[in-house]
């Protein structure tokens, strides 16, 4: 596929396909849109039945604001592996770098955490994203990363 061709067709098959990542860690549930080289739009459905709500926090759980970031990247992993035609090669996307992370707003269950992540920088295997999470419009969480693509640890 070639950079700003659009994929709308993105359904939970092919996120198991791009991504490693299985219950409970995997936090991509839909994409909306993949703009090819550029940017995803994904979104993850906060449940009340997230194994993390039974200790962050009792009574106010609250989705931690690392998993929030880590649902970016795999957003963002998603968006590298589709762009490099890598699905379902085994190649992973391994964090290197977390920047500039800022959390604005609690993320409660039943709600749908919208994340939108774009390219900003692209060297071989390595690349920087800008991920912005928000829910209903109200932005809960900011953060620049860099991620490498790689073949699995052996």
């Amino acid at each position: 596929m070639s950079d700003g061709t659009i994929v709308t067709d993105y359904d939970i098959q092919k996120i198991l396909k791009a991504l490693p990542h299985r219950y409970p860690l995997l936090l991509v549930d839909r994409v909306k849109t993949i703009e090819l080289g550029e940017r995803i739009h994904a979104v993850k459905a906060v449940s009340m039945n997230e194994e993390f709500f039974q200790g962050h926090f009792p009574g106010a759980p609250i989705m931690p604001g690392v998993l929030q970031i880590e649902a970016m990247a795999q957003a963002a992993a998603i968006l590298g592996i589709e762009t490099l035609e890598l699905s379902g090669t085994g190649k992973l996307v391994f964090f290197m770098g977390i920047e500039n992370a800022k959390f604005r707003s609690p993320v409660t269950p039943g709600c749908l955490l919208d994340m939108e992540v774009e390219f900003v920088q692209k060297r071989s295997r390595v690349y920087k994203f800008k991920g912005k999470a928000s829910v209903e419009g109200k932005t809960t969480c900011e953060v620049e990363f860099t991620a490498m693509i790689a073949d699995p640890p052996k």
